[in-house]
């Protein structure tokens, strides 16, 4: 099958996608299916392999998101529950004013996210963004947006990343000049972003039920009302029965497994490959086993300082995973949809096009992931492939090692744009946030593009100085 018809393929799949969606109101997780199974047929996957691949991408999205999203949202319960979001977004706002906790929470969340997984990173975030914005009254989507930015951007382009560090492991760039040249590159590509964020209209988006909307959750103390002692906060309707936990234990809550994760990131990083203590803190510092153990210091210790009994304490675990069940189904079907589109080769067609163009090299890079990005949704992907396809021409260019960290970041900020319905990322941003499929490439789709452009023109403008 030729380049073009796979390419009208993608683009009818996406564009009956949209109207399935935005006009029919068809759910998005039957809808994707549905376009899915029809994009395998219409790409000539075999017919006896269709159900198999529609599987294949449920499960490598799952699997990956699944425990995550479900520790992160049992996290973000407890401290919710506890009136922690608000305690620490309170906190905040004393200190440095509500014109400044925009600005702060992004550039908190640009350093977070140096370590940590991006879904990983919002996910443990989400319900101090939405503390902010009930503090501040302001839409959540102005904290929430910019939020998400930052921490895509530091994910596709900075080492210990998985997406740049398997990049330079292909095209030969050095990691740690790396990491010591797309560091300033992407604090300015976010200030960019974090700018152009704020001149989004999000007061006229109207969410829909979501994490976001939701309203501060509270219960009773076990303890009697004249033995608690509390802050002087209120949260919602609960008076003198309810207290909240410090600004500062929700900070060590939600630094725990950040660090956990940093630990095992540093390890991988210094350490040999395959000894004890490298592969013990592997381990430990997986997103996985940082979040579990997250969530078990949070029921022990919010616990304790609320006074919540056993049995309360696990129904408020439980009471979290509803909310974002929708969330999950959601992302796994954008990883079938993906799935689909990889293995239709529909990818590859556009890559090859793009490269017969003979373009500069740095250019084409930047095209070439930005338009696997867009094709098949995953950034890693897009950022693999594409340093695949121009190991050669960077080799044959006999570029500098500074040159060659400079292609390879731009390769990254490739897979930074586009983020659209087969990203699994656009639906866990939107879905927490409350935001429509329409509203959410309106906003979020725009936003990471942006990004992703002005992280490329940056390392563009360098490269032509060196």
């Amino acid at each position: 099958m030729s380049a073009a018809t796979l390419l009208g393929i993608a683009i009818g799949a996406i564009i009956v996608l949209l109207l399935l969606v935005i006009k029919v109101k068809m759910s998005a997780f039957v809808a994707m299916l549905l376009v899915a199974f029809g994009t395998a047929l219409a790409a000539g996957i075999p017919v006896e392999e269709i159900v198999p691949v529609l599987q294949t991408g449920m499960g490598n999205t799952l699997s990956s998101v699944m425990i995550v999203v479900g520790l992160g949202a049992m996290l973000g319960r407890l401290i919710e529950v506890a009136g922690g979001a608000d305690a620490l977004a309170q906190k905040f706002t004393q200190v440095l004013g509500e014109k400044r906790v925009i600005g702060a929470v992004t550039a908190a969340a640009f350093v977070l996210g140096i370590p940590v997984f991006f879904d990983v990173g919002f996910i443990i975030l989400a319900p101090i963004i939405f503390g902010f914005a009930r503090v501040a009254k302001i839409n959540p989507l102005k904290i929430g947006l910019p939020v998400g930015g930052v921490l895509l951007t530091v994910h596709v382009a900075l080492p210990p990343h998985p997406g740049p560090v398997a990049a330079a492991g292909i095209t030969g760039a050095d990691v740690g000049m790396m990491l010591l040249v797309g560091l300033p590159l992407c604090a300015v590509t976010g200030v960019i972003g974090y700018f152009a964020a704020k001149a989004f209209k999000t007061d006229g988006i109207t969410l829909l039920d979501s994490p976001a909307t939701a309203g501060p959750a509270a219960v009773e103390s076990d303890e009697p009302a004249d033995e608690i002692v509390g802050d002087g906060s209120v949260m919602g309707a609960v008076k003198n029965r309810v207290r909240a936990i410090g600004a500062g234990t929700v900070m060590l809550l939600i630094l725990l497994p950040i660090l956990q994760i940093m630990l095992g990131t540093v390890g991988n990083m210094v350490l040999e490959e395959g000894t004890t203590v490298q592969r013990w803190l592997g381990m430990i510092g997986s997103s996985t086993i940082a979040l579990l153990t997250g969530v078990i210091v949070a029921y022990l210790v919010i616990g304790n300082k609320m006074g919540w009994s056993l049995e309360k304490r696990g129904s408020i675990l439980d009471s979290a995973l509803p909310d974002v069940a929708v969330i999950v189904f959601v992302t796994g079907a954008g990883g079938v949809f993906a799935n689909v589109l990889v293995q239709s080769g529909i990818g590859n067609a556009l890559s090859e096009t793009l490269v017969e163009l003979n373009m500069p090299i740095i250019l084409a890079a930047f095209l070439i992931s930005a338009a696997l990005r867009a094709s098949q949704g995953s950034a890693t992907v897009a950022i693999l492939t594409s340093a695949g396809l121009m190991v050669e021409p960077i080799a044959a260019a006999g570029y500098s090692d500074l040159e060659t960290v400079l292609v390879t970041l731009a390769i990254g900020f490739g897979g930074l744009g586009f983020s659209h319905i087969n990203d699994s990322g656009f639906w866990i941003v939107t879905k927490y946030l409350g935001l429509s499929v329409k509203d959410g490439l309106k906003t979020w789709t725009v936003l990471t593009t942006i990004f992703g452009v002005a992280g490329f023109l940056l390392t563009w403008g360098v490269f032509l100085l060196v």
